[in-house]
């Protein structure tokens, strides 16, 4: 559900830069000493042979040619009976000659260090006269937005507005409220935190305020409620943080710092790392029965610390800094299973749980948080840059291949030994990786008669980005395949990312649209699904958001200056001054 910024291949890591390197496309400005000497001793030949025709050749008035054998020589023309002329010529060509032959002396009396100083102002001087030449590429052109994904937007809010209002999420087909188990029994209105950010970049600002005056009326967490602290964090605490940078309105930044408030009991634990889930009134954690024994998730404790180190930022209590950085250096200390990190960690003995690694669900945004510690930081937080070269790097060795049919996928290791299986949720890391992943995912859509993706395709048995089983084959609105061609679109202004998310804006209005909003579907492989009959609402925070910056100019959310946390809420990088401390 994310990711930042196109690195280059081979795991996102940049090269280094020798000092003074020009960035500018290497071209040979000058010849080489022994090249330059060459060709003033062929020079002077041609020159001592042009001298000697004026003697040897008849001097006759038609004789205006003379021919080298190769090409003809245009030359002066001369009456004979004007010999000062003639004299006049024969001393201009005689001190060319000296001339040429006085340069190549003076170039072999100088040394060495001379001569490469004087070859590099000369490079210089055409880079320059280059740049001057060509100003570089001109901007794109602005593009007009498909009015069918604000349309889209539009949609998805009204129905959810006039059928789920106050409720987490929406049920589009029997038109009312919903909500799972991440959020308790509480109707905390997700879908209007999650969506709030979208709606003001959309420029809906009616609707945006309808959402800012239903928070400040009624967002509350005092309710005994036991909620997903990863969830609640990068919906609730994302959204509202983005909220408050965006408008600049401080009942966001009020309502998130509450909130946080009540995740902090979460984290304790005798090693630290928090418990998958907290009771909002009584600060009771408890982890989900199903992860390994009781273990924590990779992809849930490793998910706080853009939301969490901004939160210092803003309100200069370092709680919130010091909670996150204890699970990063704690998790440095530990030996990792041929480098990888497993998706359990059991909070009570600091151990790992199953030896299971995905780049998928349970661990994908974890690998998303260290690049994005390092983006968000002004690429200043070298620790989680060497700590994300370091995943990637044992992550390419193990778990990304290539199938027979030339696709490239990242697999999830198991017990030692590797399943040939991608999630869709694995598909946000062709904007973290590229390596080819975003044509992966494009074909998991194309190979559907829906052309939307499943939840996961396998590579295995002569079968490439399909889905095999029933319960693999559904679309719940999922936004990681669209994020990845907007990142990449803006990384290479390809115009194929484009298209291809134009193709998946159209299949999701022509087959996820109903009446009351829009629904997921249960077989993207059937030409008559059944619907699932849920608006999630990462569908408006993150799906739709997409979709819209993609097909907006580059100066929306420029990513040397927004950082998005795994549910698409934009960040800004942390760019500190003497009068602001970054942490």
């Amino acid at each position: 559900m994310t990711t930042p910024a196109l690195l280059p291949l081979s795991g996102r890591r940049i090269p280094t830069l020798s000092p003074g390197a020009s960035s500018f496309p290497h071209h040979r400005a000058t010849l080489r000493l022994s090249e330059k000497f060459i060709l003033l001793l062929i020079l002077s030949a041609f020159i001592t042979l042009c001298f000697g025709a004026f003697f040897f050749l008849p001097d006759n008035s038609k004789h205006k040619r003379f021919d080298l054998g190769l090409e003809d020589v245009l030359i002066p023309h001369i009456d004979s009976p004007k010999e000062g002329k003639h004299e006049s010529l024969r001393d201009k060509i005689r001190a060319d000659h000296e001339r040429a032959l006085q340069e190549a002396k003076e170039k072999l009396r100088k040394s060495r260090e001379e001569l490469q100083a004087e070859i590099q102002t000369e490079k210089t001087k055409v880079v320059e006269d280059l740049k001057k030449k060509d100003p570089g590429p001109k901007p794109l052109p602005p593009v007009r937005l498909p009015l069918c994904v604000l349309q889209m937007m539009k949609h998805a809010w009204d129905s959810y507005r006039q059928y789920g209002w106050g409720h987490n999420e929406l049920k589009p087909i029997a038109k009312k409220g919903h909500s799972t188990n991440i959020f308790g029994n509480s109707q905390l209105g997700a879908s209007i935190v999650d969506a709030l950010d979208t709606l003001f970049i959309m420029g809906l600002q009616d609707e945006f305020k309808d959402g800012q005056e239903w928070i400040e009326q009624n967002l509350d967490f005092s309710a005994n409620a036991e909620v997903s602290v990863f969830e609640v964090n990068i919906r609730f605490i994302g959204g509202l943080l983005a909220a408050y940078y965006l408008s600049g309105q401080e009942v966001f930044k009020m309502k998130a710092v509450a909130l946080a408030e009540k995740l902090i009991p979460a984290f304790n634990t005798p090693t630290g790392i928090p418990w998958a889930m907290v009771n909002l009134k009584t600060g009771v954690g408890r982890n989900w029965g199903w992860a390994s024994a009781g273990s924590s998730i990779l992809a849930e404790f490793g998910t706080l610390h853009m939301e969490f180190v901004h939160l210092t930022y803003l309100t200069g209590n370092p709680v919130y800094y010091q909670k996150v950085m204890h699970i990063r250096k704690l998790l440095a200390k530990m030996d990792r299973p041929n480098g990888l990190y497993p998706n359990y960690l059991n909070p009570r003995t600091g151990r790992w749980g199953q030896h299971h690694t995905s780049v998928g669900g349970l661990g994908d945004s974890f690998y998303e948080y260290l690049l994005k510690a390092w983006l968000m930081s002004d690429k200043t937080d070298v620790e989680a840059r060497k700590a994300y070269d370091d995943a990637i790097e044992a992550i390419e060795r193990h778990l990304i291949r290539k199938s027979n049919g030339g696709l490239t996928f990242i697999g999830e290791w198991k017990n030692g030994h590797l399943e040939r299986k991608m999630g869709h949720l694995a598909c946000f890391a062709g904007g973290m990786l590229a390596l080819g992943i975003a044509h992966t995912c494009h074909e998991s859509y194309d190979r559907t008669v829906l052309k939307l993706g499943p939840e996961a395709f396998k590579f295995d048995s002569g079968l490439e980005a399909v889905a095999v089983r029933q319960n693999e084959k559904y679309y719940i609105l999922r936004p990681e395949v669209i994020e990845t061609y907007w990142y990449m679109w803006r990384f290479t202004h390809d115009p194929k990312y484009r298209q291809w998310g134009w193709e998946a804006a159209q299949a999701i209005d022509r087959f996820c649209r109903v009446s009351g909003g829009f629904s997921g579907v249960k077989d993207v492989y059937s030409s008559n699904p059944t619907y699932d009959d849920v608006q999630q609402s990462f569908f408006l925070a993150e799906t739709l958001k997409y979709l819209y910056l993609l097909f907006s100019n580059d100066d929306l959310l420029p990513l040397e200056t927004w950082v998005f946390n795994t549910e698409a809420h934009p960040l800004p990088v942390q760019r500190c001054g003497l009068d602001r401390v970054c942490f």
